[in-house]
């Protein structure tokens, strides 16, 4: 298996993106393509690209996080984020990962690798594993901010072959985020998005409110990108205050016991927590619903990370989700919006 690594993308690129790609490959058995400027990689990678672990594909671009996704696309066909998806179009790769400019990373994907049939909106779906017992996919987490209800559904659909194919759930729960339980609550989006999966094929068990996200009520969670984005950035800045309240507890107390820190966390159980709070243990988020396998990883992605999100690509490739996708739509389970009651 072969895939590729946007070695340009994210805040720590190249050097943590290299380090995280070298673990991967060596933990994993993946070959690594590392797409970005040739020379300096040559430096960064070293020794690994004698041994065959790690190759190259020069980039001479790089696409800035702030820069404007479909102009820095179009005007920069040489950058990390484009080569590296035509290497998934072209079939060098079996999957890209890239903690870039995610507006940049979407684009390049839908234009050079389009959608599968039956797909209107691609989403990214998020895994949320802070209770380690009850992990939910939580998507739109940040790709389509407008939506309409048929696009709610959809996402409901993909986030209900992704948890069947790579966590094992024979029959997903999926929920909908909303600002009460009851049916009627909610805005226009959600309230006729609910009919429409109250009537559709899937495991619906209904609303869900921000409190219950974490309480392992449902395996997909489904809503619009822009609340989803504020959600997820929520849960993970809660996650930084709270490490870094345990860590400035860890020192005191350790200090004043004589143990060092991450002992005292381990006695007290709350090393779990820890790393289930920390987005580096997850790597990255899938892009469902397009031609080939994307993971997008956190902008601060450092090592850990890259090498979490190179084993999320393995999984994903090694599930098939594009070709789960693909024949979910031809078969029972289609995209097909329910229509409307009555209609």
């Amino acid at each position: 298996m072969k895939i590729a690594v946007d070695a340009s993308g994210g805040e720590y690129a190249p050097h943590e993106i290299v380090k995280g790609a070298i673990k991967a490959s060596q933990e994993y058995g993946v070959e690594i393509i590392l797409v970005g400027n040739r020379s300096m990689l040559h430096v960064q990678a070293g020794r690994h690209l004698k041994k065959g672990e790690i190759s190259i594909v020069d980039a001479k671009e790089t696409i800035g996080m702030h820069e404007s996704p479909v102009k820095a696309v179009r005007s920069k066909p040489n950058s990390s984020i484009v080569v590296g998806i035509n290497l998934v179009k072209s079939n060098a790769v079996s999957a890209f990962v890239s903690a870039g400019n995610t507006g940049a990373i979407v684009t390049a994907a839908f234009f050079n690798l389009g959608k599968i049939k039956g797909v209107e909106r691609p989403a990214l779906c998020s895994l949320v594993d802070i209770v380690p017992s009850d992990p939910v996919l939580f998507l739109d987490a940040g790709v389509n901010v407008d939506c309409r209800p048929n696009h709610l559904v959809e996402f409901a659909h993909l986030g209900t072959i992704y948890s069947q194919h790579v966590l094992g759930i024979d029959s997903p729960r999926v929920g909908l985020l909303s600002n009460g339980e009851e049916k009627t609550k909610g805005n226009r989006l959600t309230k006729e998005t609910y009919g429409m999966l109250k009537r559709s094929n899937l495991n619906f068990i209904g609303n869900m409110e921000g409190q219950d996200i974490l309480k392992g009520i449902a395996d997909v969670i489904v809503t619009d990108g822009f609340t989803g984005n504020i959600v997820l950035k929520t849960i993970e800045g809660l996650g930084d205050t709270f490490l870094f309240s345990l860590r400035q507890l860890g020192h005191l107390s350790s200090a004043a016991y004589n143990v060092r820190a991450r002992a005292l966390l381990r006695d007290i159980s709350l090393s779990s927590w820890v790393r289930k709070m920390d987005y580096r243990e997850h790597g990255g988020a899938c892009l469902l619903g397009v031609n080939g396998n994307v993971i997008i990883a956190h902008g601060r992605s450092q090592a850990k990370a890259i090498k979490n999100a190179i084993g999320l690509a393995k999984k994903t490739v090694e599930r098939n989700m594009t070709k789960a996708i693909s024949e979910y739509e031809r078969g029972e389970g289609n995209f097909k919006p329910t229509p409307p009651e009555g209609g």
